[in-house]
């Protein structure tokens, strides 16, 4: 799968944002891993440049999960964070610990896996298995939605 295709992630593209100040979280690491057909949009933990580009863009609101701010883009299909979850590293810890795919850094599945698990939403508990099934060679893909 052709990343730069998706149309997420050609909005991504689009603004141009340094690739050391950010960092594609979620689900948009299990769709750069071919573990996703599709997701609902592409959630992206950014910092310095990266996030005064996005809040350049959109007025940043409180984030849903209650931990810091965000900022909607192109109607939502794009949720830049100055923070990540409740528990997670810091912005700074997941965007130096990125994995570059396709020219977009993206979280490590790893660091994927301990947020579903500790989410326990039905559609994290599926991801979860696929993210396992994936890191243990067993390499299922599956699902869509988010």
């Amino acid at each position: 799968m052709d990343l730069t295709e998706h149309p997420f992630v050609r909005k991504l593209l689009s603004l141009n944002l340094a690739l050391d100040d950010y960092v594609v979280a979620g689900s948009g690491p299990m769709l750069a891993h071919g573990l996703r057909e599709t997701v609902g949009d592409l959630d992206i933990v950014a910092r310095g440049a990266a996030w005064e580009a996005a809040i350049s863009l959109a007025e940043p609101i409180p984030a849903p999960s209650g931990h810091g701010r965000m900022a909607l883009l192109f109607e939502g299909c794009l949720e830049v964070f100055d923070r990540w979850l409740p528990g997670s590293a810091e912005p700074d810890e997941l965007i130096e610990s990125a994995e570059l795919i396709q020219g977009v850094p993206f979280c490590p599945l790893r660091e994927v896996a301990i947020w579903k698990q500790r989410s326990n939403r039905r559609k994290d508990r599926e991801d979860l298995v696929l993210i396992q099934n994936y890191l243990n060679g067993n390499g299922l893909k599956g699902g869509q939605g988010d």
